[in-house]
Order: C-alpha cells, then structure tokens, then sequence
C-alpha cells in the first residue's frame, strides 16, 4: 500500500495520482466524485480512511482492490495491449476476469507468448482480462449493449461463474441461437474432471470449460466443541451448526456456484439449512484469519473458501482444512469462442488450453485444470462436485441463482450481505 498512497492521503490526491480510481471509489457509495468540482471540493478535505469508514466499507479489503485496480491499469500500459474501453476495429476482442492469484503470472506468459506469435496472426488483437475483484459489470455492460446483435460481443470469453454466461439477458440469449461453439479440439479432459462419477465436458459443443476453483471447509478446532467433525456438506445442514459458518456472499461466482450446487444435490431444504448456519460473511482473505477474535464478535466454527487460500493457513493455526466427503463444489472457469471467429480465435484458445497455462492455474493458484495433460496433485479421495450439463440446460440458472439467493437470505434472517 505505501508504494501507492497511504489513508491518510485524501480522496482528491489519490485520484488525481491514480484516475482510475475515480470510477471505482464511485461505484462503492462515493457518486459526487464522478463531478469533477465536487472531487476537488469535497475530495480535498477528507482521507481515504475516514472517507471509507464513514460508508461502512471494510478499510482492509477495500485498500486491495483498489491496489488491484492500480496494477491492472500499470499493467496494461506495459504490455502494450489496447484497451477495450473504446472499439479500436481490432479483428479479434478478447475480456473476461481471472482469479487473482494468477492474473499475473497468466499475463506474462501471455505476453511472452502473444510477442512470439503476434506478426504471424496478420490480424489486430483487443485484449482486457481483468482481476476478479473488480466484478463482472464492465463485460455485461457491454454485453447489454450489443442489443441482441452477435456482432457487438468480443470474441473470446474466459470467465468463472455462472451469471455471466447462462443468463437469458446476457450469454445465454446468444447460446440458444447458436452463436457460440467450443474449439479447443480437446477431445478428452483431465481424468479429474471426466470420469465414472462425472463429465464436465460440454456435450453441446458450446462452452469450453479450462481449470475449476474448488470451495471446501476450513474447521477451527478451537472453538468446534463437541460437535462432530464435519466431513460432507450435510454435515453443515446440522442443527448444532447454526449460526456457525463463514460464508464468501461477496465472492458472486463462488456464492451463485455454491447454491446452485447445495440446491442441485440438496433442494431448497439444503439451501435454507445453509443460510441458517452463517454466521457472518467474510472475504477468503479473511478466513484465513477468521480463527483470531476480535472485540465481541464470534469466531465461526467452519468457513468454506477456495481452496487457494487453505494454502495460507498458518502452521500453528487451529484452522484444518477438509474436503467434503460428497465433493468440493466447483466454479468452473468456463472459455467461450464465437464460432464465427473461430478461424482467428483459435491460436487463442489453444494457448489458453495449454499444458503450459495448466500448469499456472493449478501450480500457481491451487485452481485444477481440465487439460488431460496437467497433474493436479490431488489424491483419489479430492472429488468434485458438479451441476451437471442436463441440469444446467434443462433449467434456467439465471433465476435459479435469484431463487436460491432469496431462500439463503430469508433463512439467515439478518440484513443480507
């Protein structure tokens, strides 16, 4: 945080440093910045802390995703990519979001990659893939502007998540049409991910699915008592465990991928258990930490998080990591390709689907890839969950994510997240 600004700095020098800024502090609760006369008036005479306490904003959690935006912006200008913020005529458009903690590493080898292989494409490429803390709004922005018109969508898509890509207003209006085809040529993926116990390969041919993030348990041995150790989701679903369980609500892919998944193998019985057994919501940075009191507040006896972060448990914790029994639920990465765009997207992709981006993903962000070539180090027992393709085309996920949002949020009784 010192390299960039510090709390004490004001609204008005921080953004005048980093004006990229302007339009995230706006879209958090600060609209008047977006007023130029309003961010040197009112922006000069109050510090980013007090400005961000004053709304109720996490100060921790907020301070990184605005370094998260700073790096974002620095490192576009040093690849040289165009930004997607203006339509450049470039041949091929590529956006979507990464889990932080490959971003980068996934950019250089990129970079590296796309500088080897750019005079030999004879085509201009437009390429935005952003941090998955700055959310998915820009790209449904421009999705909703292309007005039902395929020509107005980017290319290539590579997202995790379910909203985004199932959704009748968004993605989905294009699937059902046609307009999407899955072009890695991939005939098998990764035994991890196609077996007897499931198949996460597309049967339609339209969407491409390229690394999962997982979401399992992590108990507190301090504070579980006497309840027995949870070891499945059903566990969870357990009278003794109300009130009890830290859940990612903020993290939107992880939270709509995880009640669809409890709602798919569980019904709304499962989903409404779920919601009376948070606790609180808590970013998975913080459930790391989420064993350690502070003042009043209760520390929850199980978080679930990404499996990234179990990583991150200190030695001495009494944090204990566990894979569900009945399977880690899964947000898949998917890769959507227009077919239309096959021809030129295709290098892409292939890059995409590589053993080398494999790798990153499951090395660099414990995040499994699909490609049948990659290790994922996991052992027999680390299973998956998953929605399955006949349910996810037999039903309409976009409202199934608002149903089973509205079940949780009822259960948990308290003012939602």
């Amino acid at each position: 945080m010192e390299n960039y600004f510090k709390l004490t700095d004001t609204i008005y020098d921080i953004t005048e440093k980093y004006p990229e800024m302007i339009a995230l502090l706006a879209a958090n609760g600060f609209e008047p910045l977006k007023n130029d006369a309003m961010r040197k008036t009112m922006g000069k005479t109050i510090s980013l802390e007090t400005a961000l306490r004053s709304k109720k904003i996490n100060v921790e959690l907020f301070v990184k995703k605005m370094e998260d935006a700073i790096e974002q912006s620095q490192y576009s200008v040093s690849t040289g990519l165009t930004d997607m913020k203006k339509d450049t005529g470039a041949d091929i458009r590529i956006e979507g979001v990464l889990p932080c903690p490959i971003r980068i590493p996934l950019l250089e080898k990129f970079e590296s990659w796309f500088n080897e292989k750019k005079d030999s494409f004879g085509y201009e490429v437009d390429y935005n893939l952003q941090a998955a803390s700055m959310g998915l709004d820009h790209i449904k922005e421009r999705v909703l502007a292309s007005g039902g018109n395929p020509d107005g969508l980017s290319d290539l898509y590579l997202s995790a998540g379910f909203d985004l890509f199932f959704d009748q207003k968004l993605m989905g209006q294009y699937r059902d049409i046609g307009v999407f085809e899955e072009i890695s040529g991939v005939e098998h993926l990764n035994s991890d991910f196609e077996n007897e116990s499931l198949n996460m390969k597309d049967p339609r041919g339209q969407y491409a699915i390229i690394g999962v993030v997982p979401a399992i348990f992590m108990v507190n041995t301090a504070v579980l008592g006497d309840r027995p150790f949870p070891e499945s989701w059903t566990d969870l679903f357990r009278p003794e465990f109300e009130n009890s369980i830290s859940l990612p609500t903020r993290d939107l892919d992880m939270f709509n991928a995880l009640l669809l998944h409890i709602h798919r193998y569980y019904g709304e019985e499962g989903v409404t258990k779920l919601g009376r057994a948070m606790l609180r919501s808590m970013h998975p940075a913080q459930m790391v930490k989420s064993h350690i009191k502070k003042g009043e507040d209760v520390v929850p006896a199980v978080t679930i998080t990404p499996y990234f972060f179990t990583h991150m448990i200190d030695a001495k914790s009494p944090l204990v990591p566990v894979w569900p029994k009945d399977g880690a639920v899964v947000s898949p990465i998917f890769l959507l390709a227009k077919s239309k765009s096959k021809d030129k997207a295709k290098p892409f992709v292939d890059f995409l689907f590589s053993k080398e981006v494999g790798e990153v993903f499951t090395s660099n962000g414990k995040f499994p890839s699909t490609n049948p070539l990659v290790d994922n180090r996991l052992q027999p027992e680390q299973n998956f969950m998953w929605l399955g393709w006949d349910y996810i085309y037999e039903n309409d996920i976009s409202q199934l994510i608002e149903t089973t949002e509205q079940l949780f949020f009822e259960a948990y009784g308290k003012e939602q997240l």
